[in-house]
């Protein structure tokens, strides 16, 4: 068994392309062995900014011989279908084709071993195809090549088994030649080395100052930064994301730590983070308290030595570059604060929120009217706080420094707010009403923040809906699916009592130029498939939650008052783990197969009352009264939300359906009986579907 080693070396790969380019490069290869009948042992891909590499260990030095056979035309077949026959597979006479018997006739065969070919020589043709292929979010020509890559590819190194493979790379006019030599840091080790394995390969570039694994720099990144951090008695701000973009911006991770001017710290943190991560990649300190501290930790991609003048320029540069950039920052700062938020309302009315969905500003028109008629569901909601945060929620979006970075607003809008001498509640329902925007984003519990935020989303919701702009397969350029989940966090983790259906007909009135047909249901339907989603990883059952949003017992056919929903999905999910309840499903199975069955054949419908004259047998008698005893003491659970109770009144039907299906035979010679019987069976599933529709349980 022997190794593959592959290096893509180009000029400088943007960070975020690397990760997937990775992969990607693993996955193709690793599949057009396969096709080439070459089996792997393992695959390893690893990426830094200058290089794609890719190592894959155990590969037999040959390809297995392979024996390929085609059937051809029957025994006694007219003449031109023999040639044609012969023809396509290089045979000068059909005798060289073999007779096999098969269970339609005789029918010609033709059997070619096919001998495999040395490793050595198919890998060029799968590197240099896989490379092709490999596919890039944007990438470029160069020179006069025709072939496309993310950067100027400068060269590649193709060993298998220590030797160098025959094949290149064709650019078009140009080619790459696979070789034996890359090269180490751009600036540190610029000098070409010849490598003769993986492991000389991986320590060789980190004697040339390049740490080959994104896990390692990374590890490096923030084992220096804490470090540097705790000499100044403060702590990293944590930001997993920047740093995995920093570490893909390095070959030899070198973290020092710059200061920023006193004049800037009056600029809301925020502000100072956003700019130091948007345009320069910085890291930023706290100190003990948990407030954004005078520094920042720069990650320079060259070794620089303590008290060294190649230091204090690194240092001395980046903290210019970003004086220069919040120089901006204050500027906006300054300036902004110098309107009201009220007074750039108007100006939302510049703003397109959508083609079909009208102006920033009538979005907000929409919001202000559904925000206060949902404060009456929402404990603590004041009308009138809630109508000056809608208000003001997006007017933010017209300031300076939300143009700058987009990623400040609501934030920016709370500062403004407390400026202009909002209350605290408004302020801080202006910065919250975008939340949540993901499984880990806090979710608001502010009883005015969340009147806001869940106008904000369930009238894009509502919107897109209308004009039938809905998430297909993996698109959803809207982010409809996050609205929808925010609309769950919100409703479920505030233990909100509130009608879905009569929110959405609200909202929708917002949009009566559209003229649609009513969204409601369609849009309980996907809030239904949203929740099933979210409560997945919990362990709750997504039959369990459809069975019992089916029940639609607060009208439209629909249960859509979530709390209410989860409640009786947890009561539910416990009485099936019951035997009591496992039983009960099982019976009722059993009862619904006999119905469908029976109604099939006879075309006909079992519904409706049972006659209680032709009950004659003690045990149907007995179904029947536990039948309308359970159905009583159910309704009347469910009317005061006891669950539990409502779950408990139909293990009452257990012992009576067990006992009819041992003793009572349905199918009863005497029509009317029959009749009778199977309308009896029918009506458990009435009586279970107050509850929740078993028939959608699964299991």
């Amino acid at each position: 068994m022997a190794e593959l080693l592959l290096e893509l070396l180009s000029e400088e790969i943007p960070a975020r392309m690397q990760a997937r380019a990775a992969e990607e490069l693993k996955k193709l290869v690793t599949g057009k062995l396969s096709a080439a009948g070459l089996a792997v042992e393992s695959a390893r891909a690893f990426v830094t900014p200058r290089r794609l590499a890719l190592v894959v260990e155990g590969l037999p030095e040959r390809q297995p011989d392979v024996t390929e056979e085609k059937k051809g035309p029957k025994v006694g077949a007219p003449e031109q279908a023999l040639a044609g026959f012969m023809k396509a597979n290089g045979l000068a006479d059909i005798a060289e084709a073999e007779v096999r018997e098969t269970d339609k006739g005789s029918f010609y065969f033709v059997v070619r071993r096919i001998e495999g070919r040395d490793t050595a020589l198919v890998l060029p043709e799968i590197l240099a195809a896989a490379i092709g292929e490999l596919g890039w979010p944007k990438s470029m020509r160069w020179a006069e090549n025709a072939f496309r890559w993310v950067r100027p590819l400068q060269g590649v190194v193709a060993l298998f088994d220590g030797e160098a493979l025959a094949g290149a790379v064709e650019l078009g006019r140009d080619r790459v030649a696979f070789g034996a030599t890359t090269v180490g840091h751009r600036f540190l080790a610029p000098a070409p080395f010849a490598v003769s394995g993986f492991a000389d390969y991986q320590a060789k570039l980190a004697r040339a100052f390049v740490l080959l694994a994104p896990a390692e720099r990374r590890a490096a990144i923030l084992e220096q930064a804490r470090a540097l951090a705790e000499a100044e008695g403060l702590t990293l701000k944590e930001d997993p994301g920047l740093l995995d973009e920093v570490a893909g911006l390095v070959e030899w991770p070198v973290a020092l730590v710059g200061r920023i001017p006193q004049r800037f710290m009056a600029i809301p943190p925020e502000v100072l983070t956003t700019s130091m991560k948007a345009h320069q990649r910085y890291l930023s300190l706290e100190t003990p308290d948990g407030a954004l501290a005078d520094r920042f930790v720069v990650v320079a991609n060259i070794s620089a030595d303590a008290g060294s003048e190649r230091r204090r320029n690194i240092v001395g540069g980046n903290e210019r570059v970003l004086s220069a950039r919040l120089s901006d920052a204050a500027f906006f700062w300054d300036q902004d604060r110098r309107r009201s938020l009220q007074s750039r309302v108007g100006a939302l009315a510049d703003i397109v929120f959508h083609a079909k969905l009208g102006t920033l500003q009538a979005k907000v028109e929409r919001i202000v009217e559904l925000a206060v008629a949902l404060s009456g569901d929402i404990p603590g909601a004041g009308a009138d706080a809630v109508r000056s945060a809608a208000e003001l929620c997006k007017a933010d979006l017209t300031t300076g420094m939300v143009g700058e970075f987009p990623e400040l607003q609501g934030v920016m809008g709370r500062y403004y707010a407390r400026h202009d001498g909002e209350t605290p509640e408004v302020a801080e329902a202006i910065a919250e009403h975008y939340a949540p925007l993901g499984p880990g984003d806090r979710c608001p519990t502010a009883p005015t923040s969340v009147a806001v935020a869940l106008a904000d989303k369930i009238d894009t919701l509502v919107g897109f809906w209308a004009i039938d702009e809905k998430p297909t397969g993996s698109k959803d350029p809207y982010a409809l699916r996050r609205a929808a989940l925010g609309v769950i966090r919100l409703i479920v983790e505030n233990g909100l009592r509130l009608s879905l259906t009569r929110a959405f007909e609200t909202a929708q009135q917002g949009y009566r130029h559209l003229e649609a047909a009513p969204v409601a249901a369609s849009l309980l339907d996907f809030l239904a498939d949203r929740l099933k989603v979210a409560l997945r990883e919990q362990g709750v059952r997504h039959d369990l939650i459809s069975a019992v949003f089916a029940t639609g017992r607060t009208g439209g056919g629909r249960e859509d008052d979530l709390v209410r929903l989860l409640a009786e999905v947890e009561a539910l999910g416990g009485f099936l783990a019951g035997e009591d309840g496992a039983n009960l499903l099982v019976a009722y199975r059993r009862a619904a197969n006999i119905v469908r069955i029976e109604e099939k054949k006879d075309k006909a419908r079992y519904e409706g009352a049972v006659a209680a004259p032709l009950l004659q047998a003690p045990e149907e008698q007995a179904l029947a009264m536990a039948l309308e005893e359970a159905e009583e003491q159910a309704a009347a659970a469910l009317a005061r939300e006891d669950f539990v109770g409502a779950m408990r009144a139909l293990a009452l039907l257990r012992r009576p359906l067990d006992a009819f299906f041992d003793k009572v035979t349905v199918n009863a010679e005497e029509p009317a009986l029959r009749e009778n019987r199977l309308r009896l069976l029918a009506r458990i599933g009435g009586t279970l579907g107050t509850v929740a529709d078993f028939s959608l349980i699964e299991g």
